[in-house]
């Protein structure tokens, strides 16, 4: 499946765009509160800790988009839903993993920061309209910057070997 369903990049105007955007920030925010709380059960505080600080970062992101949104077109409904995108930013549920470390996470991090840069990258040629390219150009380059701040972060991590398989239980005839 693809990150986006049901949607024509040629004929999205900035309203539907800024949904779009904010749709992003609120699926990865999701993700990563769900995260959170699944590490928080395997008792990996930091890592669920970390992943706490992404939510409130990727919602910090959704506010500001929202603000801008309700500035350019007040309550006007949306027409792009939650239903048409799928992990564009988010991480896959498969890379929460009980006892991983917050190495681990930040790598995490920086593969959704990656994901999202090339979906907006790849959306660019296909935009028309110069403010709504104008837009998808500024969430690309923010996934540049973001990026850069968890390298920085994982450059002072030291590296870890990943033991979260050592912890996970073959599987068994059912």
């Amino acid at each position: 499946m693809g990150p986006i369903i049901g949607l024509e990049f040629e004929r999205l105007t900035l309203r539907d765009a800024l949904d779009l955007a904010i749709l992003i920030e609120e699926e990865a925010r999701d993700r990563y509160w769900e995260f959170a709380d699944q590490l928080a059960v395997h008792d990996t505080k930091e890592v669920s800790d970390f992943f706490l600080r992404m939510a409130r970062i990727e919602e910090r992101h959704r506010s500001e988009l929202f603000q801008r949104r309700q500035t350019l077109f007040g309550d006007a409904p949306p027409t792009v839903h939650r239903g048409q995108l799928f992990d564009v930013e988010a991480p896959g549920y498969e890379e929460a993993r009980a006892f991983m470390g917050v190495r681990q996470a930040l790598e995490t991090v920086l593969a959704a920061e990656v994901k999202a840069f090339l979906f907006f990258s790849e959306a660019l040629p296909r935009v028309k309209d110069p403010e709504l390219k104008a837009l998808f150009e500024e969430l690309r380059d923010e996934e540049v910057q973001h990026q850069a701040l968890v390298n920085a972060e994982l450059a002072r991590r030291p590296e870890k070997p990943d033991d979260s398989e050592a912890y996970a239980d073959d599987p068994v005839a059912q």
